[in-house]
């Protein structure tokens, strides 16, 4: 009969160790994790190493142990608790529940009396025993049938402590480990020892006298200053051994028939897993899961779909092979409801005019993966999308917007499925990457499908907990249909103008480098911070302000403060502002005109800002540049799709502004609002004391950039940079601006406190973002999650209310039966195209849908212009 084998872990001790071995981690509640999440992985790494048959995880009971009756102080000196730690407390013996390992503590004793205890009645059955600890204290209890593991380089690398080990390392047997903590004490549970003895003074008397009392026997053989140092301390070095020593008769209520280990309730575990975040144990266990799961999936290939086999509700889902949607291989379609799993051909699938007829009609309801995408793709073959319901990548991120992935099978696992592939593990990566077979590919394509339909009810049911379901329900979903259209109906580009602007630009960074080589004395790479260094600070002697591993920093930070010092930097600064605006912009937008339509079709990022803000990627047409001229250029080859009609531009005045005067509910600028004055020269006469007529240019500057700073949470520190003053005069001028505006100090402050309690905030519109550092003891962290909650309302009521407005225009457009279009979204703006006779229509639309999307208790104000060009909208 094969031995027992029997784990003995240290509670206490490794959750410690786990904590300071990683950076402090946290969920999506702002729950911190760093340690449970360490403990689990050693805990997993020791269970598939050595697959224990009886374990117990034993704890500390509390601070006093009998320990304190000999002394005092026994323990005395640490530092408290970090409460980051004291919170995962709870959730880690949730988790070892969840593994089925019994825990065990007592009053009086500690977790290393237990594991001595139950250890020493193991040895006298024969069972082999293995102890894990971060302290070495317990290799004390290490003998021919104990080994003794301590972590070291953080939590998973263990030293394995044997009476062998423990003789090649120290030259003494186990039971000697008392007595060389008896001589050198041990600082981190205060035992005193005796003062000026280390390690290795006390091994080598060890080896000499073998005992704390052989020592003392023989302190006549000593000399010198050790024989003073143990002379004095004779009492307290005994004392100090007593302390050491572990006790293995604790007066425990359990033994070894109550540790037997029957192995983890793992639907218990990857809740708790899911709970706490902890994606890489969640994707390898899935991983298992899935590869169990295989044979488990079945699926129907159809070469011809009929309207017997479309239902009135169902899952469908188009594979594209990569995320570019808009040029993105095709490879097949599913079909999914609670009887039947299809997989379709695309060719079959467009062939299908049964299937082509379901897809556009939108009493037919669809669950897809990502609508938008689906819908682009779907139209660049004709092919028409309508009656989402239910979109798996938008509900996921309005329940968490700091969920990054978009691949089904990360998102699924968060919320509790695992039976979806990776597509790295069905398609590979890189230059091995390719299509798999129909079976297989079919296999992939249906898991997707079947996810979507399965965690419909739990992501509404999640949607409606947060109060967020009408978000999800009248915003995201509509809005994505709308710019799947716009999308793939894409913008016209004039692609000879943007050449033509091209060679402009290249002649005035010509011009300019032979200005820079003048000003240098030399011709040297202007494009090389290294070679650049030299110029600056060696060759022209211009204050060095910051270095870099590789010598002097040239960044565009360093550069602006050096401006005016010298005439060769601000032709440098705009040196490279036109290199970007030729190597980012004009050869990149040329790259992005589609061959056969002269078009760009941008892709809008929906599910991506923690804001709510839509980006815009392939190209991003929400960061050309237009303060420069040369920026502002760019746009006059933006273009209307149709010869004679006409682009109309609108934004939102002052937007982030008017939400702020909204949500703070303070009454100047609420009053300023409504009576439509210039809401920065208002400002400058709040806060510098002074008449309308006596607000100067800097003034009204100065205020412009406190009142933007305030909406995106500006420091002391930022707003100096802005306005090149002090950090005191920008304290100062912060502080005048909220003794103005008390309602937005009492905002900014409520909001912080708010997010403190919940560990989120919310948008007028109830979306969400989680500050999981709003509570972090790092001056920095909390700093910029103080931030964030103060300016994420705003923003995110901004992103809102735009996209809210573009909901409302696209219904009064087809209301209205307009052959207006709607073209681009950037930032507070949206820009259509449209015969010349429907122009006067959009003057007169367009501000009233806008200006009403959201009702305020300050009016919403729209501007507008129009002509042949983007450029001249402006």
């Amino acid at each position: 009969m094969s031995k027992n084998k029997v784990l003995l872990l240290d509670g206490n001790s490794l959750a410690y160790r786990a904590f300071f071995a990683l950076p402090l981690l946290t969920n999506e509640h702002g729950i911190h994790t760093n340690s449970v999440y360490g403990f689990t992985m050693m805990l997993q790494k020791i269970l598939d190493e050595e697959k224990p048959t009886h374990m117990l995880v034993a704890f500390d009971a509390g601070k006093t142990t009998f320990r304190h009756s000999t002394f005092g102080e026994y323990k005395g000196g640490r530092q408290k608790t970090p409460p980051e730690l004291s919170e995962q407390f709870p959730y880690l013996r949730k988790l070892l529940s969840a593994y089925q390992i019994p825990q065990y503590e007592l009053a009086m004793y500690e977790a290393d009396d237990i594991i001595g205890t139950l250890s020493k009645q193991a040895e006298a059955k024969g069972e082999e025993v293995i102890i894990v600890s971060g302290d070495k204290d317990l290799t004390q209890l290490s003998s021919d049938t104990t080994t003794v593991y301590i972590t070291r380089k953080g939590i998973t690398d263990m030293e394995k402590y044997t009476p062998t080990h423990i003789q090649e390392k120290y030259g003494i047997t186990p039971n000697q480990i008392i007595d060389m903590k008896g001589l050198m004490g041990d600082s981190s549970d205060n035992i005193p020892g005796v003062p000026g003895v280390g390690e290795k003074t006390a091994l080598k008397l060890l080896v000499e006298h073998h005992s704390v009392d052989g020592v003392y026997e023989a302190i006549d053989q000593l000399k010198g200053k050790l024989k003073e140092k143990l002379e004095a301390n004779e009492e307290q070095a005994k004392m100090s051994k007593v302390l050491a020593t572990i006790e293995i008769e604790a007066p425990i209520t359990i033994g070894l028939d109550d540790l037997l280990y029957k192995g983890p309730d793992m639907d218990q575990v990857i809740k708790i897993w899911q709970e706490l975040a902890f994606k890489s144990l969640l994707e390898k266990t899935t991983y298992a899961q899935v590869e169990e799961a295989k044979s488990e999936i079945t699926f129907t290939q159809l070469a011809e779909i009929t309207e017997e086999h479309l239902s009135d509700e169902m899952a469908v889902h188009l594979e594209l092979y990569d995320e570019q949607y808009h040029t993105a291989d095709m490879l097949g379609i599913a079909l999914v409801d609670d009887k039947h799993a299809y997989f379709i051909k695309v060719e079959d699938a467009f062939a299908s005019e049964s299937f082509r007829t379901w897809l556009a009609d939108d009493s037919k309801k669809k669950r897809l993966v990502d609508s938008k995408a689906s819908l682009a793709a779907f139209r660049r073959n004709d092919v028409f999308l309508d009656g989402v319901e239910f979109d798996f990548v938008l509900a996921a991120y309005i329940v968490n917007p700091a969920i990054t992935s978009d691949d089904v099978a990360v998102l699924s696992r968060e919320f509790g499925y695992g039976d979806v592939f990776t597509n790295e593990q069905v398609y590979g990566k890189g230059a091995k990457k390719s299509v798999p077979s129909d079976t297989d590919l079919g296999e992939h394509i249906v898991r997707k499908a079947m996810a979507v339909w399965n965690l419909r009810t739990i992501m509404d049911n999640k949607l409606k907990e947060n109060e967020q379901y009408e978000l999800y329900q009248n915003l995201e979903l509509p809005l994505a249909t709308i710019l799947g259209k716009m999308e793939s109906d894409g913008v016209k580009v004039d692609r000879q103008t943007l050449v033509d602007i091209g060679e402009d630009l290249a002649g005035k960074l010509t011009e300019i480098e032979q200005i820079i080589y003048n000003a240098a004395g030399e011709n040297f790479n202007i494009n090389s911070p290294k070679q650049l260094g030299v110029i600056l600070f060696d060759k022209l002697g211009l204050p060095a302000l910051k270095k870099t591993k590789t010598g002097y920093s040239t960044a565009a930070d360093v550069l602006e403060k050096l401006e005016g010092k010298h005439e060769i930097i601000s032709h440098i600064l705009l040196y490279r502002q036109l290199g970007k605006l030729q190597s980012t912009y004009i050869e990149g937008l040329l790259k992005e005109i589609h061959k056969d339509d002269g078009k760009i079709h941008t892709r809008y990022q929906q599910a991506l800002t923690q804001t709510g803000r839509l980006s815009s990627t392939n190209p991003n047409l929400q960061n050309i540049p237009v303060r420069l001229e040369e920026g502002r250029k760019i746009r006059k080859a933006f273009v209307p799709s149709q010869p004679g009609w006409i682009l109309f531009a609108a934004d939102y005045s002052q937007i982030e502004l008017r939400v702020l005067a909204h949500m703070s509910d303070d009454e100047e600028l609420i009053e300023a609002f409504q009576n439509d004055l210039d809401i920065h020269t208002k400002t400058a006469m709040d806060v510098f004391h002074v008449e309308a007529e006596a607000v100067t240019s800097d003034m009204r500057r100065a205020a412009k950039a406190v009142n933007f700073g305030i909406v995106y949470g500006i420091s002391d520190y930022g707003l100096s940079q802005n306005l090149s003053i002090t950090r005191k005069e920008a304290a100062e001028f912060i502080d005048r601006y909220l003794k103005s505006f008390p309602g937005v100090k009492d905002y900014m402050d409520d909001i912080v406190q708010d997010a403190k309690l919940k560990g989120f905030v919310t948008t007028i519109l109830n979306r969400r973002r989680y500050l999981p550092d709003i509570t972090s003891s790092n001056f920095n962290l909390r700093g910029f999650a103080e931030r964030t909650a103060m300016n994420t309302p705003i923003q995110g009521s901004a992103a809102d209310i735009i996209k809210k407005a573009m909901i409302d225009m696209a219904a009064r457009l087809k209301k209205d039966k307009l052959q207006a279009k709607m073209l681009l979204q950037v930032h507070d703006e949206l820009i259509f195209e449209a015969p010349p006779e429907e122009i006067a229509i959009l003057e007169k639309i367009v501000p009233e849908v806008m200006e009403h999307a959201i009702e305020l208790k300050v009016p919403l104000k729209v501007d507008y212009a129009y002509g042949s060009t983007w450029y001249e909208t402006k």
